[in-house]
């Protein structure tokens, strides 16, 4: 008899010990989690903390009024287009930025507007490290920049999401200069109208990595300037290095309606 109340007490012991830990550990990364300043860039009331720019536009037109914030959302529509005309169009949010984690929530909806080019078609992008928007040309597609591409799929062919595209930029991969515009990650499709969460952690001018539902899907390093781009020489001399170290964060309007409902930044060391 108590060899048996020993041992119960022995037992108790030990669940009591499990439980504690594992409380301990769960409030160790509640309390982690709470430490972490995301900063959320759409308050997801207004725009005031973004610039506009589309390709033939002066700074700060916002043509067609095609980013617009409806329902809680960021909003690319393009609703008032007859048809698609060539002019690309990106947001900017204020100030520039090196080190830190991005994470964003989108959605591809509906059609894509009359005419618009067939690689646009549910293509949006989160373009870092780029330029100020003041510094682009009048007619100038895209920012100079690294493009995290963001696409969906047509419901029955393959296409990856968080790849990266280079206007007027190169990276480095397995010591390898990389010259060519697109690179696939990856990652499954997503087809549909459905949500989808990913994030890019950016460590200044030297490694990015893309996620998608928390999974590493591409990584490379060393973004920098490309030498054939007629941006270069401009912002060689603006940057002083031809190392890309920080930069502006834009979303882009492509022909294709998208929906943002969350675009958020943890700063970090």
């Amino acid at each position: 008899m108590k060899k048996s109340i020993l041992f119960s007490v022995i037992a108790l012991s030990g669940i009591i010990l499990i439980f504690s830990s594992c409380a301990s550990k769960s409030n160790q990364a509640a309390k982690q989690a709470g430490e972490e300043n995301w900063i959320q860039l759409f308050n997801g009331k207004d725009l005031n903390d973004w610039q506009i720019k589309f390709k033939g536009e002066e700074l700060g037109v916002n043509y067609n009024n095609t980013f617009r914030v409806e329902d809680g959302l960021l909003r690319v529509s393009y609703e008032n287009w007859p048809e698609w005309n060539g002019k690309f169009g990106h947001i900017f949010y204020k100030g520039e930025f090196s080190h830190y984690r991005l994470r964003a929530e989108y959605r591809f909806v509906g059609e894509q507007v009359k005419n618009g080019p067939g690689w646009a078609f549910r293509n949006n992008g989160l373009m870092i490290h780029g330029q100020p928007a003041e510094t682009m040309e009048l007619d100038q597609d895209f920012p100079v920049s690294i493009e995290v591409q963001l696409l969906g799929g047509n419901g029955k062919d393959e296409r990856s999401t968080m790849n990266l595209c280079t206007p007027g930029t190169n990276v480095v991969m397995d010591s390898v200069l990389i010259e060519q515009h697109c690179t696939n990650s990856k990652s499954k499709t997503y087809h549909g109208d459905q949500w989808v969460t990913v994030e890019v952690e950016v460590n200044g001018g030297e490694i990015i990595r893309h996620f998608v539902d928390g999974e590493e899907v591409l990584k490379y390093e060393k973004p920098q300037l490309d030498p054939r781009d007629s941006s270069y020489t401009k912002l060689l001399n603006l940057y002083g290095d031809i190392v890309i170290t920080k930069g502006t964060i834009s979303l882009q309007a492509e022909s294709h309606n998208t929906d943002f409902r969350k675009i958020e930044v943890l700063k970090l060391d």
